[in-house]
């Protein structure tokens, strides 16, 4: 079966490396596992925390359960750096569990692409800091992030 192509296609430059942190972003953010799994190759190799991943099944998995546990999941990502076919992001995301307790996860995250742009490998190192309700900075009421909202670094994240 031939895969759908995922523009933007490597080599990246600075314009399509910011492109495609925002097209994962956003994907992440609308939470559907099916729709944010084509962005991956069917045989992608991810590390999330200490869970071990491999193809698009287990990624629809996770992210079930990922949806399921972290509730009002907001996420905002940046570009670190890049190269031809890799790109490096940071990121934070805000969530509270079912005990209401809020929650900012802070990560960095290695993506590797193969010629049709879709992630072949996935490294993703993540910590989770309790929070109050307060302290909570990602605040939009859309479905992705506002184009016009503030970026981790001007949060100050």
């Amino acid at each position: 079966m031939h895969e759908a192509l995922r523009p933007p296609l490597p080599p990246f430059n600075e314009e399509s490396a910011l492109q495609k942190v925002r097209m994962a972003e956003d994907g992440w953010n609308l939470k559907i596992p099916e729709k944010i799994a084509l962005a991956y190759s069917p045989e992608s190799q991810w590390r999330n925390r200490d869970l071990f991943l491999h193809g698009r099944d287990a990624i629809i998995d996770f992210l079930r359960t990922k949806y399921a546990k972290e509730h009002e999941y907001r996420l905002c990502k940046e570009l670190w750096a890049y190269t031809d076919t890799k790109i490096a992001v940071r990121f934070a995301y805000e969530w509270h569990d079912d005990q209401g307790q809020w929650w900012r996860s802070y990560g960095n995250e290695n993506w590797e692409f193969n010629d049709q742009g879709q992630m072949r490998v996935r490294f993703a190192s993540i910590n989770d800091l309790a929070i109050t309700h307060k302290e909570r900075k990602l605040l939009w009421d859309t479905p992705t992030r506002p184009d016009n909202y503030p970026s981790l670094s001007a949060m100050g994240l």
